[in-house]
């Protein structure tokens, strides 16, 4: 059974992420949802023995952390976790500068307008 953690402000895209998940995963899965980094970090921490397997999250939502985007941060801490080195990270974002982030980070993306288009997007990444 997959663990994800799914990390956004907004209600709908945390709704909208788990459902896609849930659907191209096809099998029993436990989604948790954070609506801030902050909040997402405690999560990681408290499953730091169980680490999860895939952790979908926005770029922009508390602003505690500028100039970096709160997601920007998490990714960063969730990297120092050396039992999270095998966690599938998952930008979805409508951040204007997305790929570089990313491509800095090392960690797939979907744009946000891509996502709300095409499944297939988190077919090519989640499986």
């Amino acid at each position: 059974m997959k663990k994800i953690l799914i990390v956004d402000d907004v209600d709908k895209w945390r709704d909208f992420n788990s459902n896609v998940v849930r659907i191209l995963l096809n099998e029993d899965v436990i989604i948790e949802t954070a609506p801030s980094a902050a909040l997402a970090y405690n999560k990681v921490l408290e499953n730091n023995n169980s680490p999860y397997d895939i952790i979908i999250t926005d770029m922009q939502m508390e602003d505690d952390y500028a100039p970096k985007h709160a997601g920007e941060w998490l990714i960063e801490q969730i990297k120092t976790l050396p039992k999270y080195n095998h966690t599938k990270i998952v930008i979805v974002s409508a951040t204007f500068n997305l790929r570089s982030i990313a491509d800095a980070l090392k960690v797939d993306f979907i744009p946000k307008s891509t996502a709300l288009n095409s499944i297939s997007a988190y077919e090519e990444i989640i499986k």
